[in-house]
């Protein structure tokens, strides 16, 4: 009957990578579950393996994987002798909102950090008063740089 010799973390190659290796005789045909449910293969998700006497090596690749792919992945390897199975725990990307999203969040690690909206306004306006009191001022000097910053000293023209 088949027997899965490894399985690894998803590792990221060229493309995010659950290695494996599955041995049996007569070779076995393998599949994947994900969260339970059989895996369809499609551009985005798929295997690819190569056959060496009794052993079968390979990847499951996922080209540019997103929180939604974060999960539980089974390979399962049936012949005619029998079945074996082992699960793998895949985690790529984290949700972009945390549960509760509270409004406005800030990423900070390992967790965000949520603002009511109050609280956002009101730095965003003091961020804004304060770029404005910067502008205005620079305008002032500018004027005053050119009106009375060209005054020769000592009444020399030229």
């Amino acid at each position: 009957p088949p027997r899965i010799l490894t399985l690894e973390e998803p590792v990221l190659h060229l493309e995010h990578c659950i290695a494996f290796a599955v041995h049996g005789n007569p070779a076995p045909t393998l599949h994947w579950l994900h969260n339970g449910q059989v895996l369809r293969e499609t551009e985005i998700i798929h295997m690819e393996f190569y056959q060496q006497g009794e052993v079968s090596e390979g990847c499951l690749l996922f080209n540019k994987p997103t929180h939604y792919n974060n999960g539980n992945y089974t390979i399962v390897a049936t012949n005619q002798l029998g079945s074996a199975n082992q699960t793998i725990k895949g985690h790529f990307l984290e949700k972009p909102f945390p549960e509760g999203f509270c409004g406005f969040c800030v990423r900070q690690t390992p967790k965000f950090l949520c603002l009511d909206s109050k609280a956002f306004f009101f730095q965003v306006s003091i961020a804004v008063g304060l770029a404005a009191f910067a502008c205005v001022l620079l305008v002032v000097l500018f004027i005053m740089i050119n009106k009375y910053g060209r005054r020769s000293k000592f009444g020399m023209k030229g």
